[in-house]
């Protein structure tokens, strides 16, 4: 079952002055309803019912759309054209020189000044056992300074399972391309995640300089907070003294994994304090952004209308190719050329007890 909604007429980005609306999908059976919206081809909301009957919120978001209109968090949007931080909002492609707009320091992030997060996606819904809708959009050459007229498209499918995402995007010019989803978990459905253990299947890290660009080293995760491997808290790496993390002031680092080009298959968990909600990633990428909400709290707005922002009250497991990678000899290939097709699949699945 599909349910669309009037979201309110959105008022910044490529999306001002145009109708924005909702899209719940749930089915008979199955545990989990999703609310997503084509403003910013976003996840707003994903509730699970537990065995005892209780519904859990497992992710933050908003009630209204003016509130993810003035939100610095990204909170559940499609992030582009390219995901995450581009050093001084700079690169060079066949020889050309192309300047991003910087809007995170001195850096370029997650698509510039309005990226895909403050576009209105066309959306197709497809009901059924396994309800899902595609939303599409067409950056233009020339758009945020990315060259290539860029075709995107996200498609969500509700499983028996959990939540699965594919992306799809072509250009009729060489581009860099990197898109993920960037959804904040609470599996608590309140209060803090520095309870949460994780768990992934990555053993190597990427070090920052102070602006939280790459320096280019790929390093070992063995003896560092940043082995996630046998399961970790959140809070016992984000809270910790190593250099790394104060500079980003908590998690907000790449992960590699390990066998980076192997498919499809699952590469991590998440699980609530009181053990009752299992989140498990899988995806095609070869590395994940895990961001402990480090910023959280910079905005007044209320999450779903009844609970303030803090510091770290969600955690973002975001799949994608390397930050920067076009300016690192040796990182994941983000080129995108004429006839290619980019093609990405992630699942965020559930279990709950």
């Amino acid at each position: 079952m599909i349910e669309k909604k009037f979201f309110g007429t959105a008022t910044v980005g490529y999306a001002a002055g145009l109708d924005c609306h909702t899209y719940t999908l749930s089915a008979e059976g199955n545990p989990l309803t999703v609310v997503l919206s084509d403003f910013g081809a976003r996840i707003v909301k994903i509730t699970g019912t537990l065995p005892c009957g209780c519904k859990r919120t497992l992710t933050r978001g908003f009630a209204y759309l003016s509130d993810y209109e003035t939100a610095s968090g990204y909170l559940g949007a499609v992030v582009g054209r390219y995901g995450n931080r581009i050093r001084r909002g700079l690169f060079t492609l066949d020889g050309k020189e192309y300047s991003l707009f910087i809007n995170n320091g001195v850096n370029s992030l997650h698509g510039g000044k309005n990226g895909f997060d403050r576009k209105l996606w066309k959306a197709v819904c497809t009901d059924g056992a396994e309800p899902s809708v595609i939303f599409s959009t067409v950056s233009p050459d020339g758009e945020e300074g990315y060259p290539g007229s860029l075709t995107a498209s996200v498609k969500y499918t509700l499983t028996k399972s959990g939540l699965r995402l594919e992306y799809i995007a072509e250009t009729d010019a060489p581009t860099y391309i990197n898109l993920t989803n960037h959804v904040y978990f609470n599996l608590s459905g309140k209060g803090s995640i520095e309870d949460h253990t994780v768990t992934l299947d990555c053993d190597r890290y990427l070090p920052t300089d102070e602006t939280l660009i790459p320096t280019g080293e790929l390093k070992p995760v063995d003896g560092t907070v940043f082995d996630f491997r046998s399961g970790r808290k959140i809070g016992d790496s984000a809270r910790s003294d190593d250099a790394d993390i104060v500079t980003a002031g908590g998690v907000d680092h790449c992960f590699v994994f390990r066998d980076m080009y192997s498919g499809f298959k699952a590469r991590g968990t998440a699980v609530s304090p009181d053990g009752r909600v299992t989140l498990e990633l899988l995806t095609d990428r070869p590395c994940v952004q895990f961001y402990s909400g480090n910023f959280l709290g910079d905005d007044p707005n209320m999450f779903y209308g009844t609970e303030k922002q803090e510091k770290r009250a969600g955690f973002c497991l975001e799949t994608q190719g390397m930050p920067d990678a076009m300016n690192h000899e040796g990182f994941t290939n983000v080129r995108l050329n004429p006839g290619e097709v980019y093609m990405s699949a992630t699942e965020f699945n559930f279990r709950f007890s």
